[in-house]
């Protein structure tokens, strides 16, 4: 099928050319994907945390682990895509589960973070096309979610959690997912300090530094004026995501302050703290709402380098090659 070939072709081309860790979508049978990723020693699936795993490690010098999404096993949970191909342009529901690797069960119990049980992220390789979804759980662990993906192509599915268990940390794994039609992939857009989204201009000031937190404000203003009514949206006034152009790694990262803590305003500035994995580009991703409707505003920035519009000073330069 010419369809077939044209996706995995394209699949094909992105990870020769970014040499990314994850399979993309339509150039590898899912179930082998979920295979080969939870079998990568030192890369793949890892026990559930522990005091004592975590003493051991930091004695034995193991690498750092891998930023989130890369994986389709991690922590000792899996990522069950059951709707591994979609239509381009046509209605579907999206299926998954997350099982427990020690039971082969899938999880039912999940603690609420950011106002959800689970958030699912569905991204383009292009970065071109972002879904901030909302899945329902079924009582035997089972999610779904309508979608509707735009452009044919690779794309990932991200789910983020944190499972109802003794010590757990929070898990982003990360599956292919194959849009079919004709494929046609965009350049990343350029860096740009300022974006406009349904007629409200969003304004980045700050940069994302690689192996350090920073601050990344985020302004958002309407027909001239700046938005001072932001409405609160999981728990927050705004929830950004980052992905890592090439290999789509994951970076949640968390506002500074929250509605009703007596110090966080409802606009029109909306702060985050984040930190890169590593040098190169990244898209991020703002989700806000306003008049009871959420809004998405995309940048492009480079970590490691000058945001759009901002020197990078000597001496942070010169630390970041030291590295």
């Amino acid at each position: 099928m010419h369809t077939g070939l044209k996706i995995t072709a394209f699949a094909a081309g992105l990870a020769a050319t970014f040499g990314s860790a994850y399979a993309v979508g339509g150039a590898m049978d899912p179930a082998v994907a979920a295979k080969e990723s939870s079998h990568q020693d030192g890369h793949g699936a890892k026990d559930r945390p522990t005091a004592e795993k975590g003493a051991a490690e930091k004695g034995a010098g193991e690498a750092p682990e891998l930023p989130g999404g890369l994986q389709i096993s991690q922590g000792g949970y899996t990522l069950d895509l059951s709707t591994p191909r979609v239509e381009a342009g046509e209605p579907a529901e999206l299926r998954f589960a997350v099982v427990d690797e020690d039971t082969s069960r899938k999880v039912t119990a999940f603690r609420r973070e950011h106002d959800k049980e689970l958030h699912l992220i569905v991204a383009s390789s292009d970065l071109t096309t972002y879904r901030h979804l909302h899945p329902e759980r079924a009582a035997d662990g089972t999610w779904s979610t309508p979608v509707e993906l735009p452009e044919a192509g690779g794309y990932r599915v991200f789910a983020d959690f944190t499972p109802d268990v003794k010590n757990a940390e929070g898990v982003t794994l990360g599956a292919d997912l194959a849009v079919s039609g004709d494929a046609n992939p965009e350049a990343l857009p350029d860096a740009e300090r300022k974006v406009t989204v349904d007629g409200y201009e969003v304004t980045l000031d700050g940069a994302l530094r690689p192996g350090a937190g920073s601050e990344l404000k985020l302004e958002v203003e309407k027909d001239g004026k700046p938005v001072t009514d932001l409405q609160p949206y999981l728990g927050a006034y705004g929830h950004l995501v980052a992905l890592r152009a090439g290999d789509l790694a994951y970076l949640h990262v968390h506002p500074n302050g929250e509605p009703g803590d007596g110090r966080t305003k409802p606009g029109p500035e909306v702060s985050f703290t984040a930190t890169a994995p590593s040098k190169g580009a990244y898209r991020l991703f703002l989700d806000f709402r306003h008049e009871g409707k959420v809004r998405t505003a995309a940048f492009t920035v480079h970590a490691g380098g000058a945001a759009a519009g901002e020197s990078v000073p000597e001496n942070e330069e010169s630390a970041e090659h030291g590295h």
